[in-house]
Protein backbone atom coordinates (compact mmCIF):
# COMPACT_ATOMS: atom_id res chain seq x y z
CA UNK A 1 0.00 0.00 0.00
CA UNK A 2 2.72 2.40 1.26
CA UNK A 3 4.03 1.58 -2.34
CA UNK A 4 1.14 2.79 -4.14
CA UNK A 5 0.93 5.89 -2.13
CA UNK A 6 4.34 6.63 -2.97
CA UNK A 7 3.97 6.19 -6.82
CA UNK A 8 0.69 8.37 -6.82
CA UNK A 9 3.09 10.80 -4.79
CA UNK A 10 4.96 10.94 -7.76
CA UNK A 11 3.18 10.64 -10.48
CA UNK A 12 1.39 14.02 -8.78
CA UNK A 13 4.60 15.82 -8.23
CA UNK A 14 5.40 15.13 -11.80
CA UNK A 15 2.13 16.09 -13.29
CA UNK A 16 2.91 19.84 -11.50
CA UNK A 17 6.58 20.28 -12.41
CA UNK A 18 6.93 22.33 -15.45
CA UNK A 19 6.91 20.21 -18.71
CA UNK A 20 9.88 21.77 -20.39
CA UNK A 21 12.33 22.51 -17.55
CA UNK A 22 15.83 22.62 -19.27
CA UNK A 23 17.71 25.10 -19.94
CA UNK A 24 17.88 27.49 -23.23
CA UNK A 25 20.49 28.24 -25.61
CA UNK A 26 20.00 31.08 -28.42
CA UNK A 27 23.21 31.58 -30.92
CA UNK A 28 24.19 34.91 -32.31
CA UNK A 29 26.05 35.31 -35.94
CA UNK A 30 28.34 38.57 -35.01
CA UNK A 31 31.46 39.84 -36.20
CA UNK A 32 33.93 38.75 -33.09
CA UNK A 33 36.80 40.04 -35.21
CA UNK A 34 38.08 42.11 -38.08
CA UNK A 35 37.32 45.86 -39.03
CA UNK A 36 33.31 45.34 -37.51
CA UNK A 37 34.08 44.00 -34.54
CA UNK A 38 33.06 46.97 -32.46
CA UNK A 39 29.47 46.10 -33.70
CA UNK A 40 29.68 42.67 -32.12
CA UNK A 41 30.81 43.96 -28.92
CA UNK A 42 28.23 45.98 -28.92
CA UNK A 43 25.67 43.69 -30.32
CA UNK A 44 26.80 40.49 -28.10
CA UNK A 45 26.62 43.31 -24.81
CA UNK A 46 23.03 43.79 -25.08
CA UNK A 47 22.49 40.15 -25.54
CA UNK A 48 24.34 39.48 -22.75
CA UNK A 49 22.38 41.78 -20.92
CA UNK A 50 18.96 40.40 -21.60
CA UNK A 51 20.17 36.62 -20.93
CA UNK A 52 20.99 37.77 -17.11
CA UNK A 53 17.96 39.60 -16.60
CA UNK A 54 15.84 36.80 -18.14
CA UNK A 55 17.81 34.43 -15.40
CA UNK A 56 17.39 36.65 -12.68
CA UNK A 57 13.90 37.00 -13.30
CA UNK A 58 13.03 33.38 -13.55
CA UNK A 59 11.34 34.48 -17.49
CA UNK A 60 11.75 30.27 -18.12
CA UNK A 61 11.73 27.29 -16.10
CA UNK A 62 15.79 26.52 -17.27
CA UNK A 63 18.75 28.95 -18.05
CA UNK A 64 18.87 30.82 -21.02
CA UNK A 65 22.24 31.33 -22.84
CA UNK A 66 23.65 32.98 -25.81
CA UNK A 67 26.64 31.45 -27.71
CA UNK A 68 28.46 33.27 -30.39
CA UNK A 69 30.06 32.57 -33.84
CA UNK A 70 32.47 34.86 -35.56
CA UNK A 71 30.87 36.34 -38.99
CA UNK A 72 33.54 39.11 -39.32
CA UNK A 73 30.74 40.96 -41.13
CA UNK A 74 31.08 38.95 -43.85
CA UNK A 75 28.40 36.89 -46.07
CA UNK A 76 30.30 33.87 -46.36
CA UNK A 77 31.58 33.85 -42.39
CA UNK A 78 27.94 34.42 -42.03
CA UNK A 79 26.87 31.14 -43.53
CA UNK A 80 29.43 29.22 -41.54
CA UNK A 81 28.77 30.58 -38.22
CA UNK A 82 24.55 30.44 -38.81
CA UNK A 83 25.28 26.52 -39.75
CA UNK A 84 27.55 25.94 -36.70
CA UNK A 85 24.63 27.50 -34.33
CA UNK A 86 22.12 25.46 -36.34
CA UNK A 87 23.78 22.17 -36.88
CA UNK A 88 25.86 21.88 -34.02
CA UNK A 89 24.78 23.82 -30.78
CA UNK A 90 21.38 23.43 -32.23
CA UNK A 91 19.63 26.24 -31.86
CA UNK A 92 15.98 27.30 -32.76
CA UNK A 93 16.72 31.04 -32.79
CA UNK A 94 19.63 33.34 -33.81
CA UNK A 95 20.24 36.83 -33.61
CA UNK A 96 22.14 38.21 -37.29
CA UNK A 97 23.08 41.67 -38.17
CA UNK A 98 24.74 43.60 -41.22
CA UNK A 99 22.28 43.86 -44.94
CA UNK A 100 24.71 41.20 -46.72
CA UNK A 101 25.41 38.40 -43.86
CA UNK A 102 21.66 38.24 -43.39
CA UNK A 103 20.09 37.83 -46.69
CA UNK A 104 22.89 34.71 -47.08
CA UNK A 105 21.50 33.60 -44.01
CA UNK A 106 18.29 33.78 -44.10
CA UNK A 107 17.60 30.67 -46.32
CA UNK A 108 19.46 28.49 -43.53
CA UNK A 109 16.96 29.28 -41.09
CA UNK A 110 13.78 29.12 -43.89
CA UNK A 111 15.32 25.80 -45.09
CA UNK A 112 16.18 24.61 -41.41
CA UNK A 113 12.79 26.26 -39.55
CA UNK A 114 15.18 28.54 -37.13
CA UNK A 115 14.48 32.16 -36.58
CA UNK A 116 16.70 34.54 -37.56
CA UNK A 117 16.26 38.04 -35.96
CA UNK A 118 18.36 40.92 -37.26
CA UNK A 119 18.88 44.17 -35.03
CA UNK A 120 21.84 45.66 -37.44
CA UNK A 121 21.01 45.30 -41.15
CA UNK A 122 18.96 48.18 -42.47
CA UNK A 123 18.99 47.21 -46.26
CA UNK A 124 15.32 47.39 -47.37
CA UNK A 125 15.13 44.04 -48.94
CA UNK A 126 15.74 42.50 -45.51
CA UNK A 127 12.05 42.78 -45.17
CA UNK A 128 11.28 40.08 -47.74
CA UNK A 129 13.40 37.36 -46.44
CA UNK A 130 10.43 34.90 -45.43
CA UNK A 131 8.75 33.70 -42.53
CA UNK A 132 11.30 32.95 -40.25
CA UNK A 133 13.75 36.15 -40.64
CA UNK A 134 12.30 39.33 -38.58
CA UNK A 135 13.53 42.59 -38.29
CA UNK A 136 13.51 44.44 -34.79
CA UNK A 137 14.85 47.35 -36.57
CA UNK A 138 13.64 50.19 -38.83
CA UNK A 139 15.09 49.81 -42.39
CA UNK A 140 17.38 52.14 -43.66
CA UNK A 141 14.30 52.97 -46.51
CA UNK A 142 12.55 54.67 -43.39
CA UNK A 143 15.70 56.15 -42.24
CA UNK A 144 16.39 57.77 -45.55
CA UNK A 145 12.42 58.84 -46.22
CA UNK A 146 12.69 60.57 -42.46
CA UNK A 147 15.74 62.87 -43.36
CA UNK A 148 15.62 63.71 -46.94
CA UNK A 149 12.76 66.66 -46.26
CA UNK A 150 14.74 67.76 -43.45
CA UNK A 151 17.74 68.35 -44.97
CA UNK A 152 16.43 70.28 -48.31
CA UNK A 153 13.12 71.43 -47.29
CA UNK A 154 14.46 72.28 -43.41
CA UNK A 155 18.27 72.87 -43.72
CA UNK A 156 18.05 73.97 -47.13
CA UNK A 157 20.50 71.16 -48.20
CA UNK A 158 19.75 70.67 -51.97
CA UNK A 159 23.14 69.35 -53.56
CA UNK A 160 23.89 65.70 -52.14
CA UNK A 161 26.90 63.64 -52.86
CA UNK A 162 26.55 60.44 -51.92
CA UNK A 163 29.68 57.86 -50.54
CA UNK A 164 28.53 54.50 -50.45
CA UNK A 165 30.26 51.01 -49.79
CA UNK A 166 29.59 48.80 -53.04
CA UNK A 167 27.66 46.01 -50.66
CA UNK A 168 23.52 45.47 -50.45
CA UNK A 169 23.05 47.99 -47.63
CA UNK A 170 24.90 50.69 -49.94
CA UNK A 171 23.05 50.04 -53.33
CA UNK A 172 19.99 50.45 -51.81
CA UNK A 173 20.62 53.62 -50.28
CA UNK A 174 21.76 54.69 -53.60
CA UNK A 175 18.30 54.18 -55.56
CA UNK A 176 16.49 55.16 -52.27
CA UNK A 177 18.39 58.40 -51.48
CA UNK A 178 18.28 60.03 -54.93
CA UNK A 179 14.30 59.02 -55.42
CA UNK A 180 14.31 60.82 -52.50
CA UNK A 181 15.90 63.79 -53.25
CA UNK A 182 14.06 64.30 -56.47
CA UNK A 183 10.53 63.92 -54.59
CA UNK A 184 11.43 66.65 -52.32
CA UNK A 185 13.42 69.26 -54.54
CA UNK A 186 16.92 67.95 -54.06
CA UNK A 187 19.52 66.28 -56.61
CA UNK A 188 22.13 63.91 -55.87
CA UNK A 189 24.90 65.46 -57.48
CA UNK A 190 27.53 63.10 -57.36
CA UNK A 191 27.49 58.98 -56.28
CA UNK A 192 30.38 57.12 -55.09
CA UNK A 193 31.08 53.92 -54.52
CA UNK A 194 33.97 52.49 -52.10
CA UNK A 195 35.04 48.34 -52.10
CA UNK A 196 34.28 47.04 -48.23
CA UNK A 197 37.64 47.33 -47.34
CA UNK A 198 39.25 50.36 -48.60
CA UNK A 199 40.60 52.79 -46.01
CA UNK A 200 41.98 55.28 -48.33
CA UNK A 201 39.92 58.11 -49.04
CA UNK A 202 41.91 61.16 -50.67
CA UNK A 203 41.04 60.56 -54.23
CA UNK A 204 37.27 60.49 -53.16
CA UNK A 205 37.31 63.69 -50.94
CA UNK A 206 38.57 65.26 -54.40
CA UNK A 207 35.69 63.63 -56.48
CA UNK A 208 33.47 64.60 -53.98
CA UNK A 209 34.65 68.39 -53.75
CA UNK A 210 34.31 68.94 -57.51
CA UNK A 211 30.98 68.16 -57.26
CA UNK A 212 30.10 71.07 -55.18
CA UNK A 213 27.25 69.82 -52.58
CA UNK A 214 25.70 71.12 -50.34
CA UNK A 215 26.16 68.29 -48.02
CA UNK A 216 27.68 64.39 -48.07
CA UNK A 217 26.05 61.58 -47.20
CA UNK A 218 27.81 58.55 -46.62
CA UNK A 219 26.21 55.03 -46.26
CA UNK A 220 29.41 52.60 -44.62
CA UNK A 221 29.73 51.30 -41.33
CA UNK A 222 32.38 50.04 -38.97
CA UNK A 223 36.35 51.56 -39.05
CA UNK A 224 35.77 52.37 -42.45
CA UNK A 225 33.30 54.81 -41.79
CA UNK A 226 35.88 56.10 -38.89
CA UNK A 227 38.60 56.51 -41.31
CA UNK A 228 36.29 58.31 -44.25
CA UNK A 229 35.06 60.97 -41.90
CA UNK A 230 38.49 61.80 -40.52
CA UNK A 231 39.97 62.06 -44.15
CA UNK A 232 37.18 63.85 -45.52
CA UNK A 233 37.58 66.27 -43.00
CA UNK A 234 41.45 66.09 -43.62
CA UNK A 235 41.04 67.04 -47.50
CA UNK A 236 38.82 69.83 -47.04
CA UNK A 237 35.44 68.67 -47.17
CA UNK A 238 34.00 71.40 -44.69
CA UNK A 239 30.18 70.62 -45.72
CA UNK A 240 27.99 68.81 -43.10
CA UNK A 241 28.13 65.10 -43.25
CA UNK A 242 25.38 62.92 -42.53
CA UNK A 243 24.29 58.79 -42.47
CA UNK A 244 22.15 56.28 -40.96
CA UNK A 245 22.37 54.87 -37.58
CA UNK A 246 25.55 52.69 -38.05
CA UNK A 247 27.26 56.03 -37.03
CA UNK A 248 25.98 55.49 -33.83
CA UNK A 249 28.58 53.49 -32.57
CA UNK A 250 31.28 54.86 -29.59
CA UNK A 251 33.88 55.30 -31.75
CA UNK A 252 32.24 57.52 -34.22
CA UNK A 253 30.37 59.69 -31.51
CA UNK A 254 33.88 60.07 -29.95
CA UNK A 255 35.36 61.45 -32.95
CA UNK A 256 36.62 65.07 -33.10
CA UNK A 257 35.86 64.93 -36.78
CA UNK A 258 32.24 63.68 -36.99
CA UNK A 259 30.98 66.73 -34.87
CA UNK A 260 28.00 68.19 -35.95
CA UNK A 261 27.41 64.99 -37.62
CA UNK A 262 23.64 64.44 -38.12
CA UNK A 263 22.71 60.97 -38.45
CA UNK A 264 19.13 59.30 -38.02
CA UNK A 265 18.03 56.23 -36.27
CA UNK A 266 14.83 55.01 -34.37
CA UNK A 267 13.58 57.20 -31.95
CA UNK A 268 15.02 56.35 -28.14
CA UNK A 269 13.01 57.64 -25.36
CA UNK A 270 14.29 56.63 -21.98
CA UNK A 271 10.93 57.16 -20.00
CA UNK A 272 11.52 57.36 -15.88
CA UNK A 273 8.23 55.37 -15.50
CA UNK A 274 9.08 52.23 -18.25
CA UNK A 275 11.18 50.10 -14.79
CA UNK A 276 12.44 47.84 -17.74
CA UNK A 277 13.53 50.88 -19.84
CA UNK A 278 15.31 52.33 -16.94
CA UNK A 279 16.76 48.72 -15.84
CA UNK A 280 18.29 48.19 -18.86
CA UNK A 281 19.84 51.88 -19.02
CA UNK A 282 20.87 51.95 -15.42
CA UNK A 283 22.87 48.17 -15.51
CA UNK A 284 24.62 49.19 -18.58
CA UNK A 285 25.55 52.35 -17.84
CA UNK A 286 26.80 51.00 -14.12
CA UNK A 287 28.69 48.12 -15.94
CA UNK A 288 30.07 49.68 -19.21
CA UNK A 289 29.71 53.35 -18.61
CA UNK A 290 28.14 54.66 -21.39
CA UNK A 291 24.75 55.26 -22.40
CA UNK A 292 23.58 52.27 -24.27
CA UNK A 293 22.34 52.97 -28.19
CA UNK A 294 19.95 51.86 -29.83
CA UNK A 295 21.78 48.79 -31.44
CA UNK A 296 22.19 48.05 -27.57
CA UNK A 297 18.22 48.34 -27.31
CA UNK A 298 17.68 46.04 -30.36
CA UNK A 299 19.96 43.10 -29.28
CA UNK A 300 18.34 43.48 -25.76
CA UNK A 301 14.91 43.36 -27.42
CA UNK A 302 15.52 40.15 -29.61
CA UNK A 303 16.41 38.10 -26.49
CA UNK A 304 13.75 39.81 -24.64
CA UNK A 305 11.60 38.42 -27.76
CA UNK A 306 12.85 34.34 -27.03
CA UNK A 307 11.72 34.71 -23.98
CA UNK A 308 8.54 36.25 -24.46
CA UNK A 309 7.75 33.37 -27.07
CA UNK A 310 9.59 30.51 -25.16
CA UNK A 311 7.45 31.82 -21.63
CA UNK A 312 3.96 31.74 -23.44
CA UNK A 313 4.68 28.03 -25.66
CA UNK A 314 6.24 26.74 -21.61
CA UNK A 315 2.93 27.58 -20.52
CA UNK A 316 0.77 26.24 -23.26
CA UNK A 317 2.48 22.88 -22.89
CA UNK A 318 4.61 23.25 -26.34
CA UNK A 319 8.28 22.50 -26.98
CA UNK A 320 10.18 25.71 -27.86
CA UNK A 321 11.09 25.25 -32.11
CA UNK A 322 11.69 27.43 -34.60
CA UNK A 323 8.00 26.93 -36.15
CA UNK A 324 6.43 27.45 -32.73
CA UNK A 325 8.47 30.02 -31.55
CA UNK A 326 6.74 31.55 -35.33
CA UNK A 327 3.55 30.21 -35.04
CA UNK A 328 3.63 31.92 -31.26
CA UNK A 329 4.46 35.43 -32.84
CA UNK A 330 2.40 35.65 -35.22
CA UNK A 331 -0.59 34.61 -32.53
CA UNK A 332 0.87 37.33 -30.51
CA UNK A 333 -0.47 41.12 -31.28
CA UNK A 334 1.79 43.12 -29.19
CA UNK A 335 5.21 42.84 -27.44
CA UNK A 336 6.62 45.30 -24.26
CA UNK A 337 9.70 45.46 -25.90
CA UNK A 338 12.06 48.41 -23.86
CA UNK A 339 11.01 51.78 -25.06
CA UNK A 340 7.96 50.88 -26.87
CA UNK A 341 4.96 47.97 -26.92
CA UNK A 342 5.31 46.91 -30.96
CA UNK A 343 4.04 44.74 -33.25
CA UNK A 344 4.95 43.05 -36.21
CA UNK A 345 3.91 43.41 -39.99
CA UNK A 346 2.94 40.25 -41.68
CA UNK A 347 6.64 40.60 -43.36
CA UNK A 348 8.36 40.02 -39.45
CA UNK A 349 9.38 44.05 -39.41
CA UNK A 350 8.51 46.51 -36.89
CA UNK A 351 8.30 50.36 -37.72
CA UNK A 352 9.25 52.65 -35.46
CA UNK A 353 9.59 56.54 -35.53
CA UNK A 354 12.83 57.99 -36.66
CA UNK A 355 14.89 59.92 -34.99
CA UNK A 356 16.90 62.62 -36.06
CA UNK A 357 20.53 63.55 -34.49
CA UNK A 358 23.45 65.40 -34.05
CA UNK A 359 26.85 64.42 -32.87
CA UNK A 360 28.29 67.17 -30.59
CA UNK A 361 31.50 65.92 -29.02
CA UNK A 362 32.74 63.59 -26.36
CA UNK A 363 30.87 60.91 -27.21
CA UNK A 364 27.51 62.60 -26.81
CA UNK A 365 24.90 63.57 -29.62
CA UNK A 366 21.46 65.37 -29.36
CA UNK A 367 18.02 65.01 -31.05
CA UNK A 368 17.57 67.04 -33.81
CA UNK A 369 13.66 65.69 -34.67
CA UNK A 370 11.66 62.98 -34.46
CA UNK A 371 9.48 62.11 -37.53
CA UNK A 372 6.64 59.86 -36.70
Amino acid sequence: MKKIIAAITLAQAAFVMPAFAADYTIGAAFPMSGPNAEYGEVFGSAANMAADHINADKKLSGKLTVVYEDSQGLPAQGVIAANKLINVSKVPYALSAFTGVSKAVAPIGARTKTVMVNGGGVGPDLASLGDYFWNVIPLVDFEVRAITPYLVKEKGLKKIALIYVDDPLGQSVVSELGKELKANGGELVGSFSIPTTQQQFSGVAARVRDTKPDAVYFATYGNQQVQLVKQLRDNGISQPLVSYSAASLPSMMALPEAKGLIFTGQQMEWNKDDAKAMRLYNDYKAKYNKEPGAYVVNYYNSVLLFAELAAALEKAGKPVTGENLLAQRKATATFPFVGATVSFAPNGTIQSPIQINEIVGEGNSKVLKVIK
